[in-house]
């Protein structure tokens, strides 16, 4: 049994760029719709519009704080949504999901590794390196820092790929296990009896996007209170 074709492709440019692009471009062409909708008495797609971003602060601001909130809600709320987007337009015949590429999930991977850091620096200055090297601070304790120190660093750059390799994996092996059942089991994909495959997929498509923010936003957390534990 042979896919789907894909509905847009451009010559010279892999489908996960391309269906990256017609995510965003879902998500902005929404964005403008609810934009132009605005009322202060909210209805239709304003309130689910409100829902879905509520939901997401509250997630967000609940995982990371308020301080950090502030600043780092725009990232963790992009990134939900562009990650859901992509993630249930693999369940639409004719669509890729990006984020069954490694170089897209790497791609948002690296950029919460980078904001980590930069939060860790913003809140707590130079200060923020000094957990690399452990809570003990002496020269008796040099060789236990340097030890402490390498490990910290396998641990941080382990992250970006944990991050971005969980995402990937688990959209991969859902795209291969619903095309191995097509192949198997094709009468599972006529009405009604595929109504159950698709909800399996959208639950994929929506636990993995909230693990992944769920992740991104407990390291961001631990770089913002990484003082505070000290301290203690």
């Amino acid at each position: 049994m042979e896919e789907a074709p894909l509905i847009f492709h451009i010559e010279g440019i892999p489908p996960y760029v391309t269906y990256s692009w017609v995510a965003m471009a879902i998500l902005i062409v929404f964005a403008v719709i609810v934009r132009r909708r605005l009322a202060f008495f909210p209805s239709g797609i304003q309130n689910i519009a409100e829902i879905v971003i509520d939901g997401l602060h509250n997630f967000s601001e609940g995982g990371m704080g308020h301080k950090a909130n502030r600043i780092f809600f725009p990232l963790i709320g992009t990134l939900g949504l562009y990650i859901l987007v992509c993630n249930l337009m693999g369940l639409i015949p004719g669509f890729e999901s990006p984020t069954s590429n490694i170089n897209t999930t790497a791609s948002m991977a690296i950029c919460v590794f980078l904001s980590t850091h930069y939060l860790g620096i913003r809140v707590h200055g130079l200060k923020y390196f000094g957990h690399f090297f452990g809570p003990i601070r002496s020269i008796p304790a040099i060789p236990l820092m340097i030890l402490i120190f390498i490990i910290e660093i396998i641990a941080h750059f382990a992250r970006p790929v944990t991050l971005s390799v969980r995402l990937f994996g688990n959209m991969i092996s859902k795209h291969m296990m619903l095309l191995i059942l097509a192949i198997l089991a094709p009468l599972a994909f006529y009405l009604p009896l595929q109504t159950p495959i698709l909800i399996l997929g959208v639950l994929v498509g929506v636990v993995q996007a909230f693990v992944f923010l769920l992740l991104s936003t407990l390291y961001l957390a631990g770089a913002a209170e990484l003082e505070e534990h000290e301290g203690h």
